[in-house]
């Protein structure tokens, strides 16, 4: 399998906002996510990248451009890894193409609503923040689901505050978004959800400044393809650790 990228489409001068998704087997949310998207009112760039997806995924995206679908893809770039490494690993390699004044972290499933693009950028458009966290425990709509793994991302964000001085209320939340110079003097190293508490802790070194806002959160359940685990949320207390002490 080929380690270059596949150029969907490119976008001639700089958009305001660079969306990145990392996907790994998501053949059935892709496209409607994608769909999503595009119908926010910004002028903006899509970046896919497949972190060696098996359930036809990689397929699907190779062909979106060619399919009699109505869906836009002139400002999609879409890469595929030759294996599977993780999201933290797809993210650094999206970051690396993102050419936007703003980016944004979007996962592949349904899980987040990309009509919460505006709030999420208002207070870096306003001058405000560096970087902009969307916090599912802020009172937005959310669907009811596993008690224990709300649980545990509560344990793992209060570690987190301990550690950085931070007052955050959900630091393992997939709305995570930056304005591109921030992200350009950050040198990432975490593979897969150790992501979240790496970022977390250097954007607090870096004395950035941080802000949450509330967003909606439809949660799936591990039947309908979770991919987190109790693996990465102790492997994630150990970024906690590591990331406060340093490199």
């Amino acid at each position: 399998m080929s380690n270059a990228p596949n150029h969907v489409g490119r976008s001639v001068s700089r958009p305001k906002l660079s969306v990145v998704i990392p996907v790994y087997n998501e053949r059935t949310t892709i496209k409607e996510i994608l769909r999503r998207i595009q119908d926010v009112a910004i002028d903006k760039e899509i970046i896919v990248v497949d972190d060696g997806s098996q359930d036809g995924t990689r397929e699907l995206l190779e062909k979106l451009s060619t399919e009699s679908d109505p869906l836009r893809t002139d400002n999609i770039r879409i890469l595929f890894q030759d294996s599977n490494r993780g999201k933290g690993a797809a993210l650094r390699r999206g970051f690396e193409l993102a050419q936007g004044e703003i980016v944004l972290v979007q996962d592949a499933d349904l899980e987040y609503d990309p009509r919460d693009y505006f709030e999420l950028m208002k207070p870096i458009e306003r001058g405000e923040a560096d970087v902009v966290y969307g916090s599912r425990f802020l009172g937005g709509p959310r669907r009811v689901l596993l008690f224990w793994h709300s649980v545990g991302n509560r344990v793992l964000t209060t570690l987190s505050n301990m550690f950085t001085n931070l007052n955050l209320s959900d630091v393992w939340t997939c709305y995570k978004v930056f304005r591109r110079e921030v992200l350009e003097k950050i040198r990432l190293r975490e593979n897969r959800f150790g992501f979240e508490p790496e970022i977390t802790a250097k954007v607090a070194r870096a004395r950035c400044r941080i802000y949450e806002v509330s967003i909606a959160y439809h949660g799936r359940t591990y039947a309908e393809g979770k991919k987190i685990t109790w693996r990465d949320a102790v492997h994630g207390l150990w970024c906690v650790f590591r990331y406060h002490w340093g490199d």
